[in-house]
């Protein structure tokens, strides 16, 4: 047997596979499709200290190979998460992290004081591709000192690995990455999103009522692999890559680039299945390339 364990910032995951927030919602909506205890961990629907409604329709635009997104952090706040989910995922033999949203500091500060003690948690994933209302609308992570500065803030209140999730709109992720580390980050996750658009051309109006949205999908995997590559050089915390993943093909490529696990996100929509598959396909690997851990081919990439 192969091991297909792997270790991130002190939290032992029984695969490298885990979904993406935002699109595996709290688990129990693909319990009916798949065993979830296979994954190597789940990132549960992003939370924010009070409920927030979302973008008004239309938010959800399909694009060639890609989907663009304008959910708008629509939860029941992390008060809900912790009374009505939390029990549930406790029962799971499978790491379960929490992503943390906020528009100020104090936001997410809230949120995180109160999930200390929450045994359910394993690990924290820390948003910060949120628009700061007191930079006017800028997202933390689009500037390093920011950025930093927030982790600063954050990590004296956790009482699980910080995991800060990278937004790739900026010129330099490797930068940021580096500054969110010095600043105290347990382990990066790296894409979110890629800002995009689609047009009606009947309407001639935008097909997403914000007019701009996140894109995801097979269509951002070239810059995805790309970035997790440059930010695994750049950093010695772990790096846990993402974006268009779909396959275990997908899969060794982020590995070997770098990536300690991978994160599979809207390849979910359209094959729920997915994320068993592919560490079935990682498994075979192995055996086919007669190595023992999967850790064996981590940042492998040979240049």
């Amino acid at each position: 047997m192969v091991d297909l364990s792997v270790n991130i910032a002190g939290i032992k995951l029984k695969n490298p596979v885990i979904t993406a927030s935002g699109t595996y919602g709290f688990g129990e909506e693909f319990a009916d499709f798949l065993d979830i205890q296979k994954l190597g961990g789940i990132v549960v629907k992003g939370t924010t200290d009070t409920p927030r409604q979302g973008n008004p329709a239309p938010r959800l635009a399909e694009t060639p190979s890609g989907l663009l997104n304008a959910v708008g952090l629509q939860n029941k706040g992390v008060d809900h998460l912790i009374k009505e989910y939390l029990p549930k995922l406790a029962k799971l033999n499978t790491a379960v992290i929490v992503n943390v949203n906020g528009s100020t500091a104090e936001e997410y500060a809230a949120v995180i004081q109160k999930l200390r003690g929450q045994k359910a948690v394993a690990a924290l994933e820390l948003n910060i591709s949120c628009p700061n209302v007191k930079q006017g609308g800028m997202a933390y992570g689009t500037d390093s000192d920011t950025a930093a500065e927030l982790v600063s803030c954050i990590k004296p209140l956790c009482d699980k690995p910080l995991i800060v999730k990278l937004t790739p709109n900026v010129t330099d992720i490797a930068a940021i990455a580096q500054a969110v580390e010095a600043a105290g980050a347990d382990a990066v996750s790296l894409i979110n999103t890629l800002l995009g658009m689609a047009i009606d051309t009947e309407t001639q109006r935008p097909k997403l009522s914000t007019i701009t949205g996140g894109l995801s999908g097979a269509a951002v995997k070239p810059i995805a692999l790309r970035m997790v590559w440059q930010v695994a050089k750049a950093v010695k915390i772990p790096v846990i890559g993402m974006g268009g993943i779909s396959s275990w093909q997908d899969a060794v490529e982020f590995l070997l680039a770098g990536a300690s696990a991978v994160a599979v996100g809207t390849a979910n929509f359209q094959n729920p299945l997915v994320t068993l598959e592919i560490i079935d396909g990682l498994e075979k690997y192995l055996v086919r390339k007669d190595l023992n851990k999967i850790t064996d081919i981590v940042g492998k990439l040979k240049v």
